[in-house]
């Protein structure tokens, strides 16, 4: 078998060289671009890509013998556009998020509902306040995305006594969701939820699903959360959503622009938590143990965990 040789586009890319060195894969020549002057002399030989998209996209015109591109993220959209060429076979990280996403959520819905900022605001003034609160048993969360990221959440969510509803493209029912409905049900499912959290992927299906128009079928009490892409939400309908009391709270972890722009409205909000797109890092220890078993089926000419359809977009 020939040798194939990997390029690293990583900010962790000594950590990824250590490990994969250490994995002693077979007949795999391990390059790394540190900078960008590295990445344009070194794209032409690599076969293999483990990168961050973004450090990816404008290399791909030149990388003439690519065959393979391990993302080290979740999140390819990058990679998609009518702009990028889709010749190649494109993996994401998969399966190793529902634990940091379910502390997440779980972690600001429990400092919400049960007012954890109030009482140490209250404890700096010495002051001996009690405030009513209600439990997460027998609330309603809804899971939009029932893969495994959305799997872990609704098994967290009935671990606290929840009613756990699912949306997916299929309906089909899923591990941890008490009933799962296509995307047609979202209103119906919407006027029955406490809790509603998107983990969906940014396809044109879910581009600005919630709109003035969806929240308008939302509990006032309810709680919104975005960990999935920033596209799922109009933001300017979540503002005045928010301003109207269509909705309680909403938690950001993902937006339409990223870095979120110093002038943008939603950092003033004040019945919104803003996060920096932090919910669950790639961590290389669990990126490269993908990678391991990806590249043993890559060289073996088996089908590739992870593979993104780049029609349908994840």
């Amino acid at each position: 078998m020939s040798q194939r040789t990997l390029l690293l586009l990583s900010q962790d890319n000594a950590h990824y060289q250590r490990l994969l060195q250490a994995a002693r894969l077979p007949h795999l020549r391990i390059l790394r671009a540190d900078n960008p002057s590295e990445a344009e002399s070194l794209i032409g030989e690599a076969h293999i890509l483990l990168a961050e998209p973004a450090r990816a996209k404008p290399l791909l015109a030149r990388a003439n013998k690519l065959s393979w591109l391990q993302s080290s993220y979740a999140g390819v959209d990058v990679l998609l556009g009518n702009d990028c060429r889709h010749d190649y076979q494109l993996t994401n990280v998969r399966g190793i998020f529902g634990p940091l996403m379910s502390e997440y959520v779980f972690g600001y819905l429990l400092s919400l509902t049960r007012q954890l900022a109030c009482y140490r605001e209250q404890q700096a003034q010495q002051r001996w306040q009690s405030h009513p609160y209600q439990g997460l048993k027998g609330k309603t969360l809804l899971v939009l995305g029932t893969g495994s990221i959305g799997q872990h959440i609704a098994q967290t969510g009935r671990h606290f006594g929840m009613r756990v509803l699912g949306v997916s493209r299929s309906g089909h029912e899923r591990v941890g969701f008490d009933e799962v409905y296509q995307l047609a049900a979202l209103n119906r499912l919407l006027s029955q939820s406490d809790v509603i959290v998107s983990v969906l992927p940014a396809t044109r299906e879910t581009r600005h699903l919630f709109t003035r128009e969806r929240f308008e079928h939302c509990k006032p009490n309810a709680i919104l959360f975005n960990v999935g892409r920033g596209t799922a939400i109009h933001t300017q309908d979540l503002l005045d959503a928010l301003a109207a009391g269509k909705l309680a709270h909403a938690v950001l972890d993902v937006f339409e622009q990223e870095p979120l722009p110093a002038d943008s409205p939603l950092w003033s909000t004040p019945n919104l938590i803003i996060t920096p797109h932090n919910s669950a890092y790639s961590f290389p220890e669990d990126v490269a143990q993908i990678f391991v078993r990806n590249y043993i089926h890559f060289i073996d000419g088996q089908p590739l965990d992870g593979r993104i359809d780049f029609d349908r977009g994840y």
